[in-house]
């Protein structure tokens, strides 16, 4: 959980600070789970910033006639005209008993004043700032497998993340699907192929590390299979081409540094660099610039030079395996 408040009463102001929209609605979940657990009656206003009203807090917080709790959730709330920026802060700092007030804000210089404010009120801050490292994302996979009761390797973590993508929303799901869908506590990235086998392809990176691993027969069913579902071969050629830079920048890097120090010198993240070094084994630097030159005639070809990109790539893909054994 965000909070770890779902037990006890929550704080009578929460201010939810940041721009990433799956934490943020967790985090006003949790208020409100926290709320009615304390009181299931509890009633909820779930309101726009820019539709509040002044007034319209002080009438949600009045006592009720039965004494029921409310939670006002207050969403965008940088869109809060300045009269009601000035109603909340006020509140802030002297809140109803029986009412919890939730304020959802983005970040940013827009409504600084209620943030400002509230904070300076004693209002708790929750945040939640998109993240934009791969090692978070990771660390996001891993926390939410976890979550629901699972473990999940590194590189099935790595090889989600390459399927799916940097959406939390869909990671989130994503992994929800596996817990489900897989018997047994671990996840590993047999299992992530098996149920995502279908994005992977169409992102083109399965297939990149099929061809660059040397898997000619794997890599033309995954392109075939990815043609016929309507992936549009310049994405698969893209893929390829990041596959082989990738190549190329971890094998050129300086022989003398490791770990922490090569993935910071490259701009990659350990774990990719860690994939990369793997797949390196049978490569070297004339295969490499051959296989380039092949993805580079491919680009054109799939672009409008050639008649049949679907054979063009095929070609290519077998050009950049038979390059692998290049000195």
């Amino acid at each position: 959980m965000l909070l770890g408040m779902a037990a006890s009463d929550p704080a009578p102001v929460t201010l939810i600070l940041g721009d990433e929209e799956l934490l943020a609605d967790r985090a006003v979940g949790e208020v409100v789970a926290a709320a009615r657990a304390a009181d299931p009656a509890a009633e909820v206003h779930d309101l726009l910033g820019g539709k509040v009203e002044t007034g319209e807090l002080t009438r949600l917080a009045s006592p009720s006639l039965f004494g029921d709790r409310s939670v006002v959730v207050i969403r965008s709330a940088q869109d809060l005209v300045k009269e009601v920026i000035t109603e909340i802060v006020s509140y802030a700092a002297h809140p109803a008993e029986e009412t919890v007030l939730v304020l959802v804000h983005p970040g940013g210089v827009k409504g600084k004043a209620l943030v400002d404010g509230v904070k300076k009120a004693g209002a708790r801050v929750v945040t939640v700032t998109k993240l934009t490292k791969p090692a978070e994302r990771l660390a996001f996979v891993k926390a939410e497998l976890k979550r629901l009761g699972r473990t999940v390797s590194a590189d099935a973590a790595a090889a989600l993340l390459d399927a799916v993508g940097s959406d939390l929303r869909e990671l989130a799901a994503a992994c929800s699907q596996l817990a489900f869908d897989t018997p047994g506590k671990a996840i590993d990235e047999a299992a992530v192929a098996r149920y995502h086998r279908g994005r992977a392809e169409v992102s083109g990176f399965t297939i990149a590390d099929s061809v660059v691993e040397g898997r000619l027969g794997d890599a033309l069913e995954q392109l075939r299979w990815a043609l016929s579902t309507g992936t549009a071969p310049v994405l698969l050629v893209s893929a390829l081409a990041r596959s082989l830079r990738s190549l190329a920048k971890v094998g050129g890097a300086p022989r003398n540094l490791r770990g922490g120090q090569l993935a910071s010198h490259l701009g990659m993240p350990p774990w990719q660099v860690t994939r990369v070094q793997n797949q390196l084994n049978g490569w070297g630097p004339d295969g490499i610039a051959r296989a380039l030159q092949a993805v580079a005639s491919a680009d054109e070809q799939v672009k409008g030079g050639g008649a049949d990109p679907a054979y063009a790539l095929e070609r290519t893909i077998q050009t950049i395996v038979a390059s692998r054994t290049g000195r």
